[in-house]
């Protein structure tokens, strides 16, 4: 994959983050890891408009703005702090799903194990990181330390975020984690089953 196809995928799977309602007009960001530098939408444009020509330019090593035509994303050092901690993560995906919201302003958690694939996908674990002011080092550094065990995690009354060595699979991921939100907000108006604990180590062995 070249750079200019690189950013023309982060482009696209912003509008797919608007269109699917995961995210507000200038709101969330998307980045991925190319070689030594961070690709990542910049701050301030309509994220349903945004063309391979739009998106930044991060060294990663030292967080300098390689293309300083362009505002970088108050949550730069965030995407940047999951680089540097995990070796394993091509790509991050950060935004403002309305039930990922919800929960993250709640004590109640998400119930991943309702069906089987939010149980696969997220290992059974799903966490909230603490609350710290967004755009700032305090963030970078907790989100920095949730996701050594996390794929996909909420930020306290902020947001969602999620991980993963392709933008597909990160993006799958963010979408699986509101689906499961929903799913849980919405199981409160009827009875449900969810995944027994024989049903989880079944897929559990899959792995």
């Amino acid at each position: 994959m070249t750079k200019e196809e690189a950013k023309s995928s982060i482009a696209y799977f912003m509008h797919r983050a608007y269109e699917r309602g995961l995210t507000t007009s200038t709101g969330g960001n998307i980045s991925m890891r190319f070689g030594d530098v961070m690709l990542i939408t910049p701050s301030g444009k309509d994220k349903n408009s945004l063309t391979c020509e739009d998106i930044a330019e991060v060294d990663l090593s030292t967080g300098e703005n390689l293309t300083p035509e362009f505002k970088l994303s108050i949550e730069t050092e965030m995407h940047r702090s999951v680089y540097l901690e995990r070796a394993d993560v091509n790509s991050v995906v950060h935004s403002h799903p309305t039930c990922c919201c919800l929960f993250s302003a709640s004590e109640e958690k998400i119930d991943i194990s309702l069906i089987a694939e939010s149980w696969y996908l997220f290992g059974g674990r799903v966490d909230k990181a603490p609350y710290r002011l967004m755009g700032t080092k305090d963030l970078a550094d907790v989100v920095a330390e949730y996701v050594k065990n996390n794929d996909a995690l909420l930020l306290e009354k902020h947001g969602a975020l999620a991980v993963g060595k392709t933008l597909l699979q990160a993006f799958d991921r963010i979408e699986c984690l509101e689906q499961a939100a929903k799913m849980t907000y919405m199981a409160k108006a009827i009875k449900t089953v969810g995944l027994s604990t024989e049903e989880k180590h079944g897929i559990d062995c899959m792995k």
